[in-house]
């Protein structure tokens, strides 16, 4: 150990430190700076960064023994107070710069070293300083945090004034205003605790987890020795299945009786085979987390490899063994029947078709905080579980039986969660805290490290896809459309049927294709398991769709744009499920974007060189709002003393924004009564205190959620109406014993799609027209998207800040998608650069947003959702616009710059 003296925040700090403690660590637990975030601790994410000495520096690559004694250091907590904020922390809340707010704070001091340094940089300036210092957003898509740091350098320079109201709008009104996020303030002052701050918040005798992951891909289990990690220092207990009291595991919830899996394949902790790579196999929990670690290393598995199907073409070939005895690896079956036999169009020589095979990655999340959570069991005997979730009351029904203990006798808390992106409508750590509680009686807290983030929780499902049009060239319309889907699911079933039955409900979707054909197939393998990630099958199908929409026009000599406009939906037409569209708007996102799509051509034709080619590529992207057939929410509302309202709602937050969304639906609903928005408190996602919403995934819940508080709002309105119109106050609803809380429940007029795919799944839609203008060098293949477009429809605008914040935040996302994210190489991309995540120069700057707001019929107050929308089609037309750029179609994603310069020197030769 060793003695420091550091100035941290202008104060002086004595400190005894660890000889290989990492600044971070020493900051956050021993200074309890927990505005210091860890997320990769490998200095590829900026979350942790610091100021020392006036070098901006990354805190958890910085040991602390080698920081000079006396030197200054500065954290977020040093650059203001929730009455005095800086300038850049007014900048991010009025930008929306904080949405999940991991990243936050480690940005917001980076950019204070930039300012310090240079006060009136450039727009390129601030992207060159944060890629230097590695400051990775997962959320933000990376334009308002250069638009905050700009506002913040003029207000330094004196060249403007800014506050938090600057979005405040002037009627009173939040519907369709930027008014900034409720919890922005907390985020921006590293005040807003996440999950691994919260370990300071629990009890003394607190344990701290370690899992002992397989480090195989498929095996069976022949034994387990806890016996020397028993003997470690600070080991309490060494968890395995054999500890655990119910069946040992997550309930899939099998969503279709056609499927041949039963949904219990995915054990707790391993008991007879390990079936991915990063499986659970035991725990352990000891006194710190570095102790737990320390003796997960000594747990010895007596381990049987077997052979190991890292993809879906492995896993269906006829020699396969049945991964889950009993249930055969192709689990799940979707056909697509739509109009009439589509054979005979393909067979007629008048029309034109067009083929061709794709394949979708085995994208990973990649949020900036990796997964934690805790859990203990409370004063009433009940297990409490606090974690990411974000659908906790669903993830209470998944593990309940598993753990072992009754449903009534759980809660379930969601953390203040790190971007999740939708790996969290799966459970994760749930079951394993759960599990540790219950055995040792104890609290236990567990943390992943970044590569247990990325191999043991799920991934987009990679999609094998085979599909052709047939039209006609003259009128350039589809009339018949056949597709072939394979879902690489890994070893798990959850939700497997849902994700393959999407595929048929997005193939060619936005397009009236009378007559269709399809089938797809969920297929288990031994690689990482598949979960939602924003978009749900819509990215995987609709790359192909819209990919061979492109090559089609190519083939038929038709302009790609003016060939959708022949197609889109338009009164008469039926989605690829066979029911009416919501919104018949995709004409007008057409005709807005027409101008801006022949200048971008024209561009890209004056500004292509030898070198450099410049191209422009289109697609359409569609997604539903809700769970497939009758979706049900619940929110409830009650009158306070001071004649505020308090919303009771479990719209978990991931960054989307629920905590806004909540707000502004409330308070259009209730309106009437004229509160301002600081009288609408908000108690959310606690499910002792809070009414199930459902799961806040599929996009459903500014339409479902939405809804429900509406009607909620509705049924206090009406409660407190006197016959003359007034309103009743808080002392006279008390006086006449009237209720003072109302619930508000809303079930979507749907019915779930038939076995051939044919029904009314989904009530509201979103659609987005997308453009991509890209540069690629033909030396060596590589891809710089220079400027995205995108024409939105999600109907009426909640809150226009949170909605561009998604749209641009989507759209980085569909570039990673298209240029450089992949989980395949397990060692290779278990760390965020390794994967691919995308750094800011790997996004434009120029991300323009157009919307049309076509009212909803069945969405609040004409309200569409947002969140999964803007990333089901920024890939294609990225893709899109590299064929035209340079001729070389990619098919196989994503699109690395060798695969793009194979297919340049194929072309050569």
């Amino acid at each position: 150990m060793i003695q420091k003296i550091f100035i941290v925040n202008g104060i002086e700090r004595m400190l005894v430190v660890e000889d290989n403690a990492m600044l971070a660590d020493v900051l956050r637990d021993q200074l309890h700076l927990t505005g210091v975030k860890v997320g990769c601790a490998q200095g590829q994410c900026g979350a942790c960064s610091v100021i020392i000495d006036g070098k901006v520096a990354r805190a958890c690559v910085t040991k602390a023994r080698l920081v000079a004694d006396y030197a200054a250091i500065t954290t977020i907590e040093g650059l203001g107070t929730q009455h005095n904020l800086h300038p850049l922390q007014v900048s991010w809340v009025v930008h929306g710069g904080a949405q999940c707010g991991f990243c936050t704070p480690g940005f917001i001091v980076s950019a204070k070293g930039l300012l310090d340094e240079n006060p009136n940089p450039s727009r390129e300036e601030v992207r060159d300083w944060f890629q230097k210092h590695k400051n990775v957003c997962r959320c933000t898509g990376y334009v308002p945090l250069v638009d905050a740091v700009m506002d913040a350098a003029q207000v330094l320079r004196g060249e403007k004034t800014l506050t938090l109201d600057a979005n405040k709008p002037a009627d009173g009104r939040l519907w369709g205003s930027s008014y900034p996020r409720p919890t922005g303030v907390a985020k921006v002052l590293g005040q807003w605790d996440f999950g691994d701050d919260r370990k300071h918040q629990l009890p003394s005798d607190t344990l701290h987890l370690a899992l002992v992951n397989a480090k195989v891909s498929h095996a069976a289990i022949k034994g387990i020795d806890t016996a020397a990690a028993e003997a470690m220092p600070g080991v309490a207990r060494v968890l395995t299945h054999k500890d655990i009291k119910g069946k040992n595991r997550i309930n899939g919830l099998i969503a279709f009786p056609y499927t041949k899996g039963d949904g219990w394949e995915r054990p707790i902790l391993c008991d007879e085979k390990v079936f991915q790579y990063g499986d659970a196999l035991a725990i352990v929990c000891a006194d710190t987390e570095a102790h737990a670690r320390a003796a997960a290393e000594k747990v010895r598995v007596d381990l049987e490899e077997l052979p190991a199907y890292m993809s879906a073409p492995e896993a269906m070939a006829d020699d396969a063994i049945e991964i889950h005895p009993g249930t055969p690896n192709v689990y799940f079956t979707q056909p697509l029947v739509k109009g009439g036999e589509t054979n005979p169009y393909f067979e007629r020589q008048d029309l034109v078709v067009a083929e061709g095979e794709y394949y979708t990655q085995r994208q990973p999340h990649m949020p900036v905080e990796p997964d934690v959570g805790f859990a203990y069991v409370n004063s009433d005997g009940k297990l409490v579980i606090h974690s990411k979730s974000i659908g906790l009351h669903l993830h209470m029904l998944m593990v309940a039986d598993g753990i072992g203990v009754k449903l009534e006798d759980m809660v379930a808390v969601q953390n203040p969660a790190g971007g999740t992106f939708g790996y969290k409508f799966s459970p994760t750590m749930e079951a394993l805290v759960g599990v540790a509680a219950m055995a040792t009686g104890r609290p236990c807290h567990l943390r992943y490290n970044y590569a247990q983030q990325q191999y043991y929780t799920g991934k987009r499902s990679p999609f094998f896809i085979k599909g052709r049009y047939a039209a006609d060239k003259e009128t350039g319309k589809v009339l018949a459309a056949e597709s072939e889907w394979i879902v690489d699911h890994g070893p798990y079933c959850e939700f497997g049927d849902l994700l393959t039955a999407r595929g048929a409900h997005y193939w060619s979707a936005g397009y009236g294709i009378p007559n269709q054909r399809g089938v797809g197939r969920c297929v288990a393998t031994n690689h990482a398991w598949g979960a939602a990630f924003r978009g749900y099958g819509s990215p995987e199908i609709m790359f192909a769709s819209e990919s061979l929409m492109d090559e089609l026009a190519e083939k038929m000599g038709w302009d790609p744009l003016e060939l959708r406009y022949a197609n889109v939906y338009r009164p008469g037409d039926t989605t690829p499920t066979g029911n009416a569209p919501d919104s018949y708007a995709l004409p007008e996102q057409i005709d807005l974007l027409r101008p801006k799509y022949k200048e971008a051509l024209r561009r890209a034709r004056e500004n292509s060189t030898d070198a450099v080619k410049r191209g422009v590529g289109v697609a359409i992207g569609i997604y539903g709002c809700g769970l497939d057939g009758p979706d049900t929410s619940n929110a409830d509302v009650e009158l306070n003393p001071d004649g505020g309202v308090t919303l009771y709602d479990c719209w978990e937050d991931h960054g989307q924004g629920a905590d806004m969304g909540s707000l502004g639906t409330a308070h259009e609903a209730l309106r009437p009564l004229g509160l301002p928005p600081e009288k609408i408190r908000l108690i959310k996602n606690d499910t002792s205190r809070v009414p199930c919403s459902g799961p806040a995934g599929g996009s459903r819940s500014q339409v479902v959620t939405g809804n429900a508080i509406r009607v909620a709002c509705e049924n206090l309105l009406a409660a407190m109406k006197k016959s003359d119109g007034a309103f009743r106050t808080y002392a006279e609803m008390a006086a006449e014993k009237l209720p003072l809380r109302y619930s508000g429940t809303w079930t979507t007029p749907c019915k779930p799609t038939d076995e051939n795919a044919q029904g009314d799944p989904i009530c509201v839609y979103m659609y987005g027209l997308f453009m991509a203008e890209v540069a690629v060098t033909m030396a060596t293949g590589k891809v710089q998207v220079e400027k995205m477009t995108l024409v939105s429809d999600i109907g009426k605008i909640n809150n226009k800040l949170v909605v561009d914040g998604q749209n641009w935040g989507g759209m980085a996302q569909g570039i990673g998608l298209a240029l450089t994210e992949d989980f395949e190489d397990i060692k290779k991309h278990s760390t965020l650069a390794g994967a691919g995540i995308p750094y800011i120069k790997d996004i434009p700057d120029q991300m323009e947003l157009l919307y049309v707001e076509p009212a909803r019929e069945f969405g609040p107050f004409g309200a569409a959702g947002i969140g999964e929308m803007p990333l089901c089609g920024p890939h294609p037309a990225v893709i899109n616009a590299v064929y035209n750029a340079c001729g070389v179609r990619i098919r196989q994603l994503p699109a690395y710059p060798e695969k793009v310069l194979a297919g340049l020197q194929a072309q050569a030769n």
